[in-house]
């Protein structure tokens, strides 16, 4: 894949070189499983073909990786995504939050990827950000739209791991540098989210999605 000139990072979906940051992103984001490792290596060979902004986030976070043992990069994510609600890897929670709208929102976008003829894996949930970069490289136009669509969300995550001091914070750094800059009624959307949080209505959401699609009490990325 030939590299792009650098002044072309924030630009439209078809660009070439966005499907292949998507789909490496979407590996990083998953559990650091038995194949991670070949992620790692196959994140470094992509991020050579990508615009700076988007490959420098993405080889600090491989590096970070290579240098921890599988077991303790494991403990770090299940720490990270399934303990801290802040860190929620779930875009739908910062639209929605725990109420019947959510369950909306889960089945718009089991929708979306059947129309694409995209099919999900039984333990996988549709809005998972992980699940949400995979399809975004096999549909980069409906994709880039799903992604601007939970842009605030994608910015609180971004902003949560960056105050930990996550490393995965640098993968969101990365996925951010693919999207338009925030403007207008999209900062105003991330302000209102870090002063108030999630709509707080405990109702559950089996009214409008399948049991495969609603997350376990505690939480946790594609394994």
């Amino acid at each position: 894949m030939k590299a792009p000139k650098r002044k072309t990072t924030r630009t439209t979906p078809t660009d070439h070189w966005h499907p292949a940051a998507w789909q490496a992103q979407s590996l990083l984001l998953a559990y650091p499983d038995e194949q991670f490792e070949h992620h790692l290596a196959l994140a470094g060979r992509v991020a050579a073909t990508l615009p700076e902004p988007v490959a420098r986030p993405l080889l600090r976070f491989t590096e970070h990786a290579e240098r921890t043992t599988p077991a303790d990069l494991a403990t770090a994510y299940v720490a990270t995504f399934d303990h801290r609600k802040r860190c929620c890897p779930y875009l739908t929670y910062y639209a929605h939050g725990d109420t019947r709208k959510r369950g909306i929102g889960l089945l718009r976008l089991k929708q979306t990827y059947a129309a694409a003829g995209w099919q999900l894996g039984d333990d996988e949930l549709p809005d998972h950000l992980a699940v949400v970069l995979e399809f975004a490289a096999t549909d980069p136009a409906t994709g880039h739209s799903l992604l601007t669509e939970h842009r605030a969300g994608l910015e609180l995550l971004r902003l949560a791991l960056n105050d930990d001091g996550s490393p995965w914070a640098h993968v969101l750094d990365s996925v951010s540098a693919t999207l338009p800059a925030l403007a207008g009624d999209d900062r105003e959307a991330v302000m209102r989210l870090a002063a108030q949080g999630p709509p707080e209505e405990q109702v559950g959401l089996d009214p409008y999605a399948s049991p495969v699609f609603l997350p376990d009490p505690v939480v946790g990325g594609p394994r």
